[in-house]
C-alpha cells in the first residue's frame, strides 16, 4: 500500500480523535486493561491541538486520502497528553539545553507493523534536529516503547500516571541523544 506524511490540520481533528481511539483500543489492549484505556483516553490520550497549530504534528495517509497515522515533536515542554489534560506547560524549550519532545502516535491496528510508526519518528527527529534540537524526549506506551528501543531510544523507570476513577496507567519516559 502506498502511504503519504503531511502536515495535520484543523480539519483532521475529527479524524484523529476516532484514530487515536481506535489505536489504543487494539493496539493498546494486549498491555492496558479496557477500563485503563478509556480512562485515559479522557486526557492522557488524545489530539493536542498545540501541535497542530504549531504545524509539527503529522498525518500519515493512503492513496484514498484515509488517516491511518498520526505523530508529532513538539518545542513546548509539555511531554505528552491532549488539550483536555491539566497539567500543561506551553512555554518553549530551548534547543541547546532541552530535548525536543516527540508526542502522541498513534497507528490505525490495519496498518499497524509496516514502518509507519518509524516514518513519523524519522520526520520528527529529523524536524526537530533542523530546529537545533540535539536530544529527544517521550513519555511511550508500553506498545510504544518497542518501537522508541528498536530506533534507539532508552527507557528510564516506569511509571504510574494517575487516571480518573482512581485507575493508573503505566508509561515509560525515555530520551535519545541525537
Amino acid at each position: 500500500m502506498d502511504y503519504r506524511l503531511r502536515v495535520a490540520t484543523t480539519a483532521d481533528e475529527p479524524f484523529l480523535h476516532d484514530l487515536i481511539g481506535r489505536s489504543i483500543r487494539e493496539l493498546g489492549a494486549g498491555d492496558y486493561t479496557p477500563a485503563q484505556i478509556e480512562a485515559a483516553l479522557l486526557g492522557a490520550f488524545g489530539v493536542d491541538t498545540q501541535l497542530i497549530r504549531d504545524q509539527t504534528y503529522f498525518v500519515i495517509i493512503t492513496g484514498t486520502d484515509e488517516i491511518v497515522g498520526c505523530g508529532g515533536w513538539s518545542r513546548r515542554k509539555t511531554l505528552f497528553g491532549s488539550d483536555t489534560r491539566e497539567v500543561r506547560d506551553n512555554s518553549w524549550l530551548d534547543p541547546a539545553t532541552d530535548a525536543a519532545r516527540i508526542r502522541a502516535f498513534f497507528i490505525d491496528s490495519r496498518h499497524a507493523r509496516r514502518g509507519l510508526g518509524r516514518m513519523l519518528l524519522d520526520r520528527c527527529e529529523s524536524e526537530a534536529a533542523a530546529a537545533g534540537f540535539t536530544q529527544f524526549a517521550l513519555m511511550a506506551t508500553l506498545p510504544g516503547k518497542r518501537l522508541y528501543e528498536v530506533c534507539g531510544y532508552v527507557g528510564n523507570e516506569a511509571i504510574e500516571h494517575p487516571l480518573p476513577g482512581g485507575l493508573h496507567i503505566t508509561f515509560v519516559p525515555m530520551t535519545k541523544a541525537k
